[in-house]
């Protein structure tokens, strides 16, 4: 059983400001991609503004809206059920099941506190993790600081290396070169 958060509601100060989540590569918006990667999920939680492409979704926005990741995952966390959460950006379009498979297996290991992906030169990839939901909301109660690496990093987290590929799970597309070579990547039939 796990939650998934989609943190959706970032500024998109390199794309202009456009809505980043809505952006689409292969035909589908890239929110719809990540939320299709967790539709094992029991619970979808987007932190955001409210977009159609979801329904069903419990849809929830941080105070104030765009103040960052941390304060967009205390909003989302607050309407997790289940003891696993995974916690993900909403412009992954390469993210699959089977991804989240793997980081939830090594995140159920029995000294960790979540797994989060790592790219092809071993950083971190903050918004591509699951977590035990009771050790993630204690590692808030007590953080005050504004960066996710802040708040995950000293959980310690399984580190789950997985092949790139051609588009690899933790690509995401912060700047219109990075949007355009992911619709590319996409192909003509990525569905």
């Amino acid at each position: 059983m796990f939650d998934a958060v989609l943190l959706a509601g970032g500024r998109a100060r390199r794309l202009g400001g456009a809505d980043k989540p809505a952006a689409p590569v292969g035909g589908r918006p890239l929110i719809a991609w990540v939320a299709a990667a967790a539709a094992d999920a029991s619970r979808l939680v987007v932190v955001g503004p409210p977009r159609d492409v979801l329904p069903g979704a419990v849809v929830v926005r941080e105070d104030p809206p765009g103040a960052g990741p941390v304060p967009a995952l205390r909003a989302g966390l607050a309407e997790v059920r289940a003891p696993w959460l995974a916690l993900l950006a909403a412009d992954l379009p390469f993210l699959r099941p089977v991804h989240l498979v793997r980081l939830l297996d090594a995140a159920r290991g029995p000294a960790a506190a979540g797994a989060v992906l790592v790219d092809e030169r071993g950083r971190e990839q903050w918004l591509a993790g699951c977590w035990r939901t009771a050790t993630l909301r204690a590692a808030l109660d007590s953080y005050t600081g504004a960066s996710l690496r802040g708040v995950l990093g000293p959980l310690e987290p399984a580190r789950v290396a997985l092949p790139a590929g051609e588009g690899p799970p933790w690509y995401d597309c912060d700047t219109p070169e990075e949007l355009a070579r992911a619709e590319h990547l996409a192909g003509p039939d990525p569905l």
